[in-house]
């Protein structure tokens, strides 16, 4: 089965929004290639991020703020013979972006972008107390390029 591009944003922002997690890939700072799953916020030309102060992926994002962002669903199993292996697949959705993070240090961006992630999992904005805010280290990946797939799907 042909692999098509997605080329239209709002179809690439369709297979973002139905995915639960992201995957992002980094460098760590040993020079190896490093990838955590994450919860995100999504606007267009921007993946928001946010994750413990301290730890081995901030080191490796200070160190180099390239990142790969992985996004896939819509994982269905098909198959043309049942008894022959080969003619299995699997039908997906799936965009893949490039970009660089920067961290937000501001106090009412860094609520806002948390908004923006809280509105996807649960469709509600929240209060944040001080402390909340300050202790948690908040991303935004500035999409540099940005492509989608899919395999089964029309």
């Amino acid at each position: 089965m042909a692999t098509n591009m997605i080329k239209n944003p709002a179809k690439i922002r369709e297979v973002i929004n139905k995915c639960d997690v992201c995957y992002v890939g980094m460098i760590d700072n040993e020079g190896k290639p490093y990838v955590l799953p994450f919860n995100f916020g999504y606007e267009e030309g921007s993946i928001y991020l946010h994750m413990a102060p301290q730890g081995k992926k901030i080191d490796a994002l200070s160190n180099n703020p390239d990142v790969c962002v992985a996004f896939s669903t819509d994982h269905e199993l098909f198959h043309r013979h049942e008894n022959v292996a080969c003619s299995y697949g699997m039908k997906y959705r799936s965009v893949l972006a490039h970009g660089r993070v920067e961290f937000v240090e501001d106090f009412e961006e860094k609520v806002r972008i948390m908004n923006v992630t809280m509105q996807k999992y649960t469709g509600k904005d929240f209060s944040y107390n001080a402390p909340a805010i300050k202790n948690v280290t908040v991303c935004r990946v500035m999409v540099e390029s940005i492509e989608g797939r899919l395999s089964g799907y029309f």
